[in-house]
């Protein structure tokens, strides 16, 4: 059975497999097993065509070479070792293992109960152990070549105040695209007719829903459901193969390329928080029976696992070869794969110590002084589900954070709850109170209104209450409180005064959104009135549910958003790196940032106190902090009014400007204008965004 291949002793680094002449190096980490096997399978993957002993052990890393092996060999790992979970071990040799730097994978792995290590049946459950083989079940790993090296200069390298990002799913947001070739797959989403609409909207930078090779959950399976979002990682550097027409790697790498050539930075969501393999009683596919108690963090009795995430486990990040691995694997997708960035999943994980989080923990130290991975743009979700796992402006810099309070306060000022105003500007001024500490950037703040984790933005004006009974949870999943407003009706409407209604208060939030401080994120569907239903957790909905929707499209609304992205990208006064304060320092004879009342004078303190105060009126400047060797843009003057219709007194121009109207969401079609009165008409629950500019001199 092993005849064709010879072993010899090999190195232990790199880790996974490496081609090189005559054969390929295989390393693997567990610090625990008693002997790893590697298993070399047929080019169908089915037949298990050799078994060979890695020789060598160096620190918990078993490696060997095997001569003959050569690019394509599909293999897997078993481990030897005690399985006695009440010490954290669960080896078991009948079950066929991932390697955890695998690079590519046979398919998507599908669910069956033979990757348990336990028998299901058994009163003892995990206690109990299954000598059933998994190999016909499981995916498997490929050797594969690498790429071609990352072309650097064909990066966008995309200023992070000049950020525009988009969220999106690979297979969500091209599959129902009218005459899309391969619609839901890598080359679709980077296909002629989505980069045209991404940049003519004014995208500069995608963020693709998870993209690492994750698993159905089996409590889908048994529903008949799948895992849409992707939020259980199977295996860190293969990208998922349900999204490829062949080769997973090559197409996700020409999928990068294909965004770089059109000036799009990729930004990639990843899970290290966690892995698919569940607690106690979850499968057996990679790292639980590689080495159960190294990788993961587990409970007093070891027999259990700390559930920081809600998912059942917690990847066990302070252990220095589990972080080596996250490490090694963001660098993979940076210098092989052309990522530009991420997206951490619960990030707060990533900063738990045995005291709590930390922002110093080993892992942002590592991130932080990393000569790769420090260059790329990193994006926190600040919270997980364990004790103090809420940390939102709490992450070193130069981590951006996806801001709930900004979700919330911006929805909520908009419905028309009380006392809602002061915490608006913040919102609108960048979130300062969270942010502005240790020398962090106002781009810290990732605004959005929505995001794939919630209702879309037309679901925000057409639904009170979310609709999930579709995930078969009985409703109770997903937010509990959404801060949406129906405006009288459940749902679509026919109503031609709803309909108009819906549309204001869409244009209202996507503006707020657009014209706040910090870097504004729109989720993919939003610009064309994309709906859900209702469902507000759409993680399991691999159907018409959770895919944009575009033969509904609202192109009116997709005309106006990209209207609202130019006047923001024509205006840098709305996108500064540092914040605004307010104060008159040093040279300045205006304050960069002034709240106003509707009459033109200046907000007091008995003005914030009132809990129905409906209008926000705000001029803004350039941040006093921002050096004087930049240029001096132009000022903004916004108009947020959420109340009746009032005539608003504009401040006084600077000598020989005026004040150009440039946006106004109650005429979403109305032309840029000038106007040299000193007040403008604002309609009720509408927004006007007015530049401060020279006026045209008639010359005729």
């Amino acid at each position: 059975m092993t005849d064709r291949f010879l072993m010899h002793a090999g190195t232990p680094n790199p880790m996974g497999a490496t081609i090189a002449e005559g054969g390929v190096n295989f390393s693997v980490f567990s610090d625990h097993a008693e002997r790893m096997t590697l298993c070399l399978f047929s080019e169908d993957g089915k037949a298990e065509i050799a078994r060979l002993n890695l020789p060598e052990r160096e620190g918990g890393i078993w490696y060997g070479f095997v001569e003959g092996v050569k690019p394509g060999q599909i293999y897997g790992y078993r481990a030897d070792g005690p399985y006695r979970p009440e010490d954290g071990h669960r080896f078991n040799a009948n079950k066929l293992l991932i390697d955890p730097y695998a690079r590519k994978l046979t398919q998507s792995p599908a669910w069956s109960p033979h990757l348990l290590g336990f028998k299901m049946r058994h009163p003892d459950k995990d206690l109990s152990f299954d000598r059933n083989d998994s190999a016909p079940h499981v995916a498997k790993s490929i050797v594969a070549p690498l790429p071609s090296p990352v072309d650097e200069a064909a990066r966008p390298k995309i200023a992070v105040d000049k950020m525009i990002i988009y969220e999106a799913h690979v297979k969500g947001l091209t599959k129902l695209w009218p005459g899309i070739d391969q619609a839901g797959t890598y080359t679709a989403l980077s296909s002629d007719p989505v980069l045209d609409h991404l940049l003519d909207l004014g995208i500069t930078s995608i963020e693709l829903l998870p993209n690492q090779a994750f698993v159905n959950d089996a409590f889908l399976v048994r529903r008949k459901l799948r895992n849409y979002w992707g939020y259980q990682t199977l295996c860190f550097l293969a990208p998922e193969p349900r999204y490829a027409t062949d080769d997973s790697l090559t197409e996700f790498r020409a999928m990068v390329d294909r965004f770089h050539q059109a000036g799009i930075e990729v930004l990639m969501d990843v899970v290290y928080n966690h892995t698919c393999e569940g607690n106690e009683i979850g499968p057996t596919m990679s790292f639980r029976g590689l080495d159960n108690s190294s990788y993961y963090r587990l409970a007093e009795n070891k027999r259990f696992y700390i559930n920081d995430t809600g998912t059942g486990n917690t990847f066990n990040i302070d252990h220095p070869m589990v972080l080596r691995l996250v490490l090694d694997s963001l660098r993979y997708w940076v210098e092989v794969m052309g990522v530009d960035g991420f997206r951490f999943d619960l990030c707060s994980t990533l900063g738990r110590t045995p005291d709590g989080f930390d922002r110093n923990s080993a892992f942002f130290k590592s991130v932080r002084q990393d000569p790769v991975l420090s260059r790329v743009k990193l994006i926190a979700e600040p919270w997980d589900i364990g004790p103090g796992g809420y940390q939102l402006g709490a992450y070193p810099p130069s981590f951006q954070e996806w801001n709930d309070k900004f979700r919330d306060g911006v929805r909520r000022f908009w419905r028309g709850d009380k006392d809602l105003a002061r915490d608006f500007t913040q919102r609108i001024a960048g979130s300062a109170l969270q942010f502005d500490h240790s020398d962090r950037l106002a781009t810290s703040s990732v605004n959005l209104i929505t995001a794939h984790d919630g209702f879309t933005l037309q679901d925000v004006v057409s639904y009170n209450t979310r609709h999930n009974e579709a995930n078969q949870e009985g409703g109770r999943d997903g937010h509990g409180e959404n801060f949406s407003d129906n405006m009288g009706v459940e749902g679509p409407s026919s109503n031609p005064a709803i309909v108009k209604a819906r549309a204001l208060r869409k244009r209202n939030l996507m503006a707020s959104l657009l014209l706040a401080q910090g870097t504004p994120m729109i989720l993919g569907g939003d610009e064309i009135g994309n709906s859900q239903t209702g469902n507000n957790n759409a993680y399991c909905q691999d159907n018409e549910t959770g895919w944009v929707d575009w033969t509904q499209a609202d192109w009116d609304f997709q005309t106006f958003t990209k209207r609202l992205i130019q006047f923001r990208k024509m205006n840098p006064v709305l996108s500064q790196k540092k914040f605004l304060h307010g104060t008159i320092t040093g040279d300045h004879e205006t304050p960069d940032i002034a709240w106003y009342r509707s009459n033109g004078a200046v907000m007091n303190a008995t003005d914030w106190d009132d809990p129905d105060l409906a209008m926000i009126c705000v001029l803004i400047r350039k941040s006093q902090e921002t050096s004087s060797t930049f240029p001096l843009p132009d000022p903004v003057f916004l108009i947020f009014n959420r109340g009746e219709r009032q005539i608003v007194t504009l401040p006084n121009p600077d000598d020989e400007m005026g004040w150009f109207l440039e946006v106004n969401t109650a005429e979403p079609n109305q032309n840029p204008a000038v106007t040299d009165i000193d007040t403008i008409a604002v309609t009720s629950n509408s927004v006007c965004a007015l530049r401060m500019g020279r006026k045209l001199v008639d010359n005729s």
